[in-house]
């Protein structure tokens, strides 16, 4: 009887019969392209670890089914991101949302996040219209992280976190390069270009369209986009060899962020193979990623599309010109409105990576600094390679941050309130600790 009183009166006996599992806490994805793969098995596994709701809205119901292997515990939405009804409906039911939308739509999902009170991560860069929300996000106790993927993102993270050191020592930091570049990886490499679309290829056609700003040498140094892919310098990755980098966007807005005002040069690139940075100097030259004017694509055929190149074309970039195919007589596909669709169409049917094929990741540092009257170069370098067309090394950097990072909030292990980056150690310092754990680790080393 002692026996049967005592399972009685046990909490678990006390819990009313259902015919379902409540799950008590929701992440909610939005967008499920090529980035969000390895994000989407990351979070099915916790998901099931610790009861959560996992629910992933995209325009595509078929795209998110691929990823989740029809999982029981995710939830598949098609969405309209652009329905205001749909989109705060769907919100509503989300603790965190993780937008993988396009930068463009990041605002729409920031202000209903605001409005019901959840927390936001994203990947792309902080932008003022988020900023503008900064007051409001602080006030209702909620926690906005931007800038958390790969670049930006864990170059944010590893770099404060080497600098944070070097400052502990003693150091006063003179110098800082960040560079890094999605790549293919060498085993996969079998076009003139060195290169294929692993990510979204509209933000490949668009990328260096605002040109850069940075300091080099106590010297603020502008680049304008037709100027970024002229004789790019380069630089020696252990592993891989020598890789070409051109300014990224605004560096210099990330000075007072790192804390290093007194710095002498400061840039942050990005990074290609030498030949790439040759054939899209070309490309840029010409006009053909112009994404603002409309084009007739009546009986418009490639060469004649993209016969403003001819001047630009010499004996280093010919090969590549010719296999993407700008100088084909085939008619241009008549779904095409501006010079940047045709050429996203070409990098998508030309430099596509085949289901076999892997693409890479790279990361490196460069740091100079002075302690006890030393000048010491240290280099910081991270090389992840992808498992397959789908499984890619972008899509596990870009993704597992986010999800790393909705995992701390949900179970507690992350507390901050108010709009950031990824760029102090109560934020960084967790989520590069499980990025380790799951392969994600820089090398260091002093250059001498």
């Amino acid at each position: 009887m002692a026996k049967l009183i005592r399972l009685i009166i046990s909490p678990v006996s006390n819990r009313l019969p259902c015919k379902k599992k409540i799950y008590l806490k929701t992440i909610l994805l939005l967008g499920a392209g090529k980035s969000a793969t390895v994000l989407i098995s990351y979070l099915l596994k916790e998901a099931e670890a610790n009861n959560w709701k996992f629910i992933i809205a995209d325009a595509s119901k078929e795209q998110i089914l691929s990823k989740t292997n029809h999982s029981r515990f995710a939830e598949a939405v098609q969405l309209d991101i652009t329905n205001d009804r749909q989109r705060e409906i769907i919100i509503q039911r989300a603790h965190v949302v993780i937008s993988m939308m396009p930068p463009a739509l990041h605002f729409l999902v920031a202000k209903d996040c605001v409005e019901y009170r959840k927390h936001l991560l994203t990947a792309s860069y902080l932008d003022n219209n988020i900023k503008s929300l900064r007051d409001e996000i602080a006030q209702r106790k909620l926690l906005f992280i931007c800038e958390a993927g790969l670049d930006p993102g864990i170059d944010h993270m590893s770099a404060m976190k080497l600098m944070d050191e070097i400052k502990t020592e003693g150091g006063i930091i003179t110098s800082f390069k960040s560079h890094c570049g999605g790549l293919v990886a060498p085993e996969s490499d079998d076009n003139p270009w060195h290169y294929k679309i692993s990510w979204n290829p509209r933000n490949v056609v668009l990328a260096g369209k605002a040109g850069a700003e940075y300091k080099l040498d106590n010297t603020i140094r502008h680049k304008s986009y037709e100027e970024l892919f002229e004789d790019c310098p380069c630089v020696n990755i252990d592993g891989i060899g020598p890789l070409a980098f051109y300014p990224n966007r605004d560096s210099l807005s990330y000075i007072p962020l790192y804390k290093l005002s007194t710095v002498a040069t400061f840039m942050r690139t990005t990074l290609r193979h030498p030949s790439f940075c040759t054939g899209w100097d070309a490309i840029v030259k010409a006009n053909l990623a112009n994404a603002d004017i409309a084009i007739n694509t009546n009986d418009l055929s490639f060469a004649k599309w993209s016969s403003a190149v001819i001047p630009f074309v010499n004996e280093q970039n010919r090969m590549m010109l010719e296999y993407l195919g700008l100088f084909d007589e085939t008619p241009i596909p008549g779904t095409a409105r501006t010079s940047a669709d045709v050429l996203q169409y070409l990098l998508e049917t030309r430099l596509t990576m085949q289901p076999h094929d892997k693409d890479m990741i790279v990361m490196l540092h460069e740091i100079e600094y002075v302690v006890a009257y030393k000048t010491i170069k240290m280099q910081s370098s991270l090389i992840v390679k992808g498992e397959d067309s789908l499984h890619t090394a972008m899509a596990k950097t870009v993704g597992l941050p986010l999800g790393i990072a909705a995992k701390l909030i949900l179970s507690g292990a992350l507390q901050l309130t108010g709009l950031y980056i990824p760029n102090i150690k109560e934020i960084y310092e967790p989520l590069l600790l499980e990025l380790e754990l799951n392969g994600i680790k820089f090398n260091e080393k002093i250059v001498k």
